[in-house]
């Protein structure tokens, strides 16, 4: 039998068929010490969780496309001394956040790589994007793909080779995680298309993509290990184990992986966390046995800044790139000396390391180098960027690099314009009673709030937590620098000044919330409206501790509603608020805009006055109440025992609309709700099998990219019509639900989101949508058989505009075969 990703969560006949296994507990160690092999217990597998150890780590082969960029790897890696392959895969103190050395002789001009996922973070004269959540939020593909080819452009005109992104870990599974908004969804589907279409754009433009972070990464609490205080070298307390059984793991957090691995990503982050026992980049069973075997990765595995806790361990494990490496106050991997470098050398020169390990780890880096064409004609980094970089400044670098070009380069284009339509278009309009919205030329138009205005100085715009100052992005590494952000009081101001309006404001939070609010506004009277702009702040390195409003947002609503009846709320927000105002008569509309980028007040006001008419859908669930999640980060763990941070996802398969689905419990707004200017109608649905035979266990062919290839086979066709029955044109959002049949095993969720488009429609107009239905989209992992399995028996579909605004349904039957 495979080895699988076996934990305490197996039972009954799967436990039973894997007891012949052997359990390798990590217990924060690398497998390969093969120090505590145990046989699994029947009810308990191990204290920590367990991950078996998959070795040796494969070889890339080219497959899939890349075998012009093999051959040309193969190539380069045979004119390298050894003390070339240790720089080849050992970052540098330099001027990006991640470098690898130039090799002057073989005209290698080394590596730049950068932050992120929504900006080149590390620069000057370059744009600042919607967010993740913002993107995934649009459940629009086009979108998707525009966005990340204007980022690479960017990345390109820089000189990064590398974008470090797109994220699809954390996945979601808490709504608290501080870097939820990196991501697109906590939908494995939703988010898995936009992993797709990011990369394949990234590519497309030159750029490698680096799908981050593989796997389970789904807190910031803990996530790094504590030191002794006395040597950087002795853990004393291991950082925190994403403890997840097999089946858990395939259908949830692998899935828009392999999406990303399908789209062809050039690289892969490992994560901080240990995984069942084991740290994320030297997880055997992670890195071997998923990635590269399973999911047929091509491209490398590089390591999170500071993850890297072992050397010899951790190459033989599937890591190819230590970052950030070298020397250095961050380069010392946070106070540890880095594993590589000459580390390796001495390994390959006792025998240790065999050499043709090291080859293929400099095969992996080079393949994408050469198949994107990098090295031809790619711009030189931007010698702006080694002043900007306070990662690794001057001062630290001990190797020289060569910085040519243009300083400063301006690399924006026309990505405003761009950014302005990708930040409405990621705004969910929530509630619209008596159609409050768009507005209609109010002439007094009063704002309330400290997400309005600028902050009070630019040198902090998302780079920390402030009070006063609209939110366009969250913070840490995921974040950007702006050259500029119009906010929504500029626009406000600007729109307002055509219908010759008077525009108020009221930014101080605490004022608001504790006062009149009749005798703040002039004259004496109700304005016309009342627009609320509130926030909520996550970032890097820590969870969100609430899912209220930041600076008593919450009470600031009440306070306006209670005077103003045409209260309009504006939330800049990572992610999940809980809005417990929501039905208040007198808050009659409700935008949750995420986090837009530098064009923030133009894209609402697009919204607002009816210049675009909203389209965006949740890309997650807003329960009633904060207390309904399940799925919660682990803190408080009181203890000092090396190995006490154990995180058990327990809940499986039911997080978001999956738990609320299975538990019946009413929640505030569903996942993919959205309301629009116009409405929309469903109806016609229609089925039909692609394939004469429909077997259960899929063909066995040769691993490809993304798995084996029949898994991306489709095999269903389902059509629906859609119609726009309101006013004006717009956008709707027909969403596929699949609901597998009663031989699925116990724990599989009544529905799954299995496809989506973005129809735009005139007013009267009616398209015909087809959604293709992949062998996979109607699996099961099955944990025995270590396959996707169709179950037999009777598929439920449904579609609709969210996951409880179900118009059609249908239903087909698949026999066994």
């Amino acid at each position: 039998m495979a080895a699988s990703f076996l934990s305490y969560a197996l039972s009954g006949s799967a436990l039973l068929a894997a007891v012949s296994a052997q359990n390798f507990a990590g217990n924060g160690q690398s497998e390969s010490a093969f120090e505590n092999i145990q046989p699994i217990n029947t009810t308990i597998l191990t204290e920590y969780g367990s991950s078996p150890p998959v070795y040796p780590s494969p070889n890339a082969t080219g497959t899939g496309g890349w075998s012009m960029g093999f051959e040309k790897a193969k190539a380069f890696v045979a004119q390298l001394t050894l003390e070339e392959k240790a720089d080849m895969v050992t970052g540098q103190a330099g001027p990006c956040v991640g470098n690898i050395v130039a090799i002057p002789r073989l005209g290698f001009p080394g590596l730049c790589l950068q932050d992120g996922p929504l900006a080149i973070r590390v620069a000057d004269y370059a744009s600042v994007f919607s967010a993740g959540v913002s993107a995934g939020a649009t459940w629009d593909k086009d979108i998707m793909y525009e966005r990340g080819h204007a980022m690479a452009e960017e990345f390109r005109a820089k000189g990064a080779q590398i974008m470090l992104g797109p994220v699809a870990g954390p996945l979601g599974r808490s709504a608290y995680a501080g870097r939820n908004w990196e991501g697109f969804s906590n939908d494995p589907y939703l988010s898995g298309v936009a992993m797709f279409e990011t990369i394949i754009a990234a590519q497309d433009a030159g750029v490698q993509a680096c799908a981050k972070h593989w796997i389970a990464n789904e807190q910031e609490i803990q996530r790094n290990p504590d030191y002794s205080t006395v040597d950087t070298t002795e853990t004393t307390v291991a950082a925190i184990s994403s403890n997840i059984d097999d089946r858990t793991m395939h259908e949830l957090y692998m899935w828009p992986f392999a999406d990303a691995v399908k789209a062809g990503a050039s690289s892969m982050m490992c994560n901080y966390n240990r995984i069942n026992g084991s740290y994320g980049c030297q997880n055997s069973k992670a890195l071997n046995g998923l990635l590269k075997n399973e999911l047929g990765f091509q491209g490398y595995v590089m390591s999170d800044w500071g993850a890297t806790h072992a050397g010899v361990a951790s190459i033989e494990a599937g890591l190819d790139m230590n970052m950030p490496g070298g020397l250095g106050p961050y380069g010392l991997n946070f106070g540890i000396p880095s594993y590589f470098g000459g580390n390796i050398t001495l390994a390959a020169n006792n025998g240790s390391l065999d050499m043709s390990r090291i080859d293929d780890m400099i095969i992996r880096i080079m393949t994408p180098y050469y198949q994107l064409g990098q090295d031809q004609n790619f711009p030189s980094t931007d010698p702006s960027t080694a002043d900007l970089n306070t990662f690794s400044p001057r001062r630290t670098w001990t190797r020289e690099f060569n910085l040519t070009g243009e300083v400063s380069r301006d690399v924006r284009d026309n990505h405003g314009e761009l950014i302005r339509r990708h930040g409405a278009a990621g705004s969910v309009l929530l509630k619209n009673e008596n159609n409050a919205l768009p507005l209609k030329a109010p002439r007094n138009i009063a704002v309330f709030g400290n997400d309005a205005a600028n902050p009070t100085k630019s040198s902090v715009l998302n780079q920390q937590n402030y009070e006063y100052g609209t939110l366009a992005a969250g913070g840490g590494s995921g974040t950007g620098q702006f050259t500029y952000l119009i906010t929504p009081l500029d626009a406000i101001q600007e729109r307002a000044a055509e219908d010759s309006a008077i525009v108020q404001f009221f930014l101080n939070n605490t004022l608001i919330a504790n006062s009149n609010v009749s005798t703040m506004v002039i004259p004496r009277a109700v304005p016309d409206v009342c627009i609320v702009m509130l926030k909520s702040w996550a970032e890097e390195a820590e969870d969100r501790a609430t899912l209220a409003l930041d600076w008593d947002g919450d009470a600031v609503v009440d306070s306006v509603a209670s005077f103003c009846n045409n209260t309009v709320v504006v939330t800049h927000s990572a992610g999940i608020n809980t809005l417990p105002w929501s039905d208040h008569p007198n808050v009659t509309a409700i935008l949750a805009a995420h986090y837009p980028g530098e064009q923030s007040g133009h894209s609402l006001i697009d919204i607002l006055y009816g210049d675009f008419n909203p389209s965006g859908h949740l890309p997650y669930t807003i329960a009633m109440n904060a207390s309904d999640y399940n799925a919660l980060p682990t803190t408080g763990i009181q203890t000092n025992g090396t190995y006490d941070w154990q995180s058990w996802f327990d809940e499986k398969l039911e997080i978001d609309y999956r738990y609320f689905d299975m538990a019946n419990m009413s929640v505030r707004y569903e996942f993919g709700f959205g309301l629009s200017y116009t409405t929309f109608s469903i109806s016609d649905i229609q089925s039909s099998p692609l394939a004469d035979e429909i077997t259960s266990m899929p063909e066995a062919q040769p691993v490809q990219p993304g798995g084996n290839p029949a898994l991306w086979d489709s095999v269903y066709n389902v059509t629906v019509s859609v119609s726009n029955t309101g006013d004006v044109a717009g956008a709707a959002v027909p969403q596929l639900y699949v609901g597998l049949p009663s031989s699925a095993p116990a724990g599989t969720p009544i529905r799954q989101l299995r496809g989506f488009e973005k129809v735009h429609l005139e007013q009267g107009e009616t398209q015909t949508v087809g959604f293709e239905l992949r062998r996979r989209d109607l699996s099961y992992w099955d944990v025995v058989s270590q396959e996707w399995l169709i179950p037999e028996g009777e598929f439920q579909i449904w579609v609709g505009l969210s996951s409880r605004d179900l118009r059609v349904q249908d239903s087909f039957t698949i026999v066994g075969q």
